[in-house]
């Protein structure tokens, strides 16, 4: 007599928190369909994107460039003024500078230049701490917005500054009399001065205090999470 035969057992059926498998819960990957919510806004893989940053980084080079004004205003205040005297030579009017050995004309340079290095060293920090992230396009917007501040600075003085037609201004005074010369830059470099010192302290507060790319996470194994392999 033989035993009856019986159907070999059906194979074991996986659960679907297997041991080979990580847990349905815990941090949601970057770049999937769920955004991970941080401290300033919902960000997904690629940031909150490029047209965002375009427009951020397009108020950031307006307002830097409205701050242009005040430079101007600072520049004409603080600038020596350059001693110039009329003088009548067969019937025309000549001008001359009063002090020819005077380093005048270079202090209304340097003046401008130590002012626009202050307002890009205010206006990286100022951009840095209202927004840490950063990014290309904000870095762009910044420098944009010094270089335009500082041409605005430029023209502000030059139209606050005394008048630009010599000859006129010396007329006006008369033969002999001491009159200030127009304001102006001697050395257009010195337009640069901003937008560069903008660039290098915003690189440096970022490169020093920025916000750091989180460490990357080891995937869980059958025992938990599993160390790099040694080398």
């Amino acid at each position: 007599m033989t035993a009856p035969l019986t159907p070999p057992p059906p194979p074991h059926e996986h659960s679907a928190q297997g041991p080979w498998q990580p847990p349905a819960t815990g941090p949601v990957a970057p770049g999937s369909e769920h955004a991970e919510h941080r401290g300033d806004g919902w960000y997904g893989q690629d940031g909150p994107g490029m047209r965002t940053e375009v427009r951020e980084a397009g108020v950031v080079a307006v307002a830097v460039a409205l701050g242009g004004v005040l430079l101007g205003l600072l520049w004409w205040w603080f600038a020596p003024h350059v001693p110039l005297v009329g003088d009548v030579t067969g019937g025309n009017w000549v001008v001359y500078l009063k002090d020819t050995e005077g380093e005048q004309a270079i202090g209304v340079d340097g003046t401008f230049v130590l002012l626009a290095l202050g307002f890009g060293l205010i206006s990286a920090l100022a951009v840095f701490l209202l927004r840490r992230r950063g990014g290309v396009p904000l870095v762009v917007g910044l420098a944009v917005g010094g270089l335009l501040g500082s041409l605005l600075a430029w023209r502000v003085g030059v139209w606050l500054g005394p008048a630009q037609d010599v000859i006129a201004h010396a007329r006006e005074v008369g033969k002999g009399v001491t009159f200030s010369a127009p304001l102006k830059l001697g050395a257009k470099g010195a337009l640069l001065a901003w937008p560069l010192a903008a660039l290098v302290v915003h690189l440096g507060l970022t490169a020093l205090f920025g916000p750091r790319d989180p460490e990357p996470e080891f995937a869980d194994g059958p025992y938990g999470a599993q160390p790099p392999p040694a080398t």
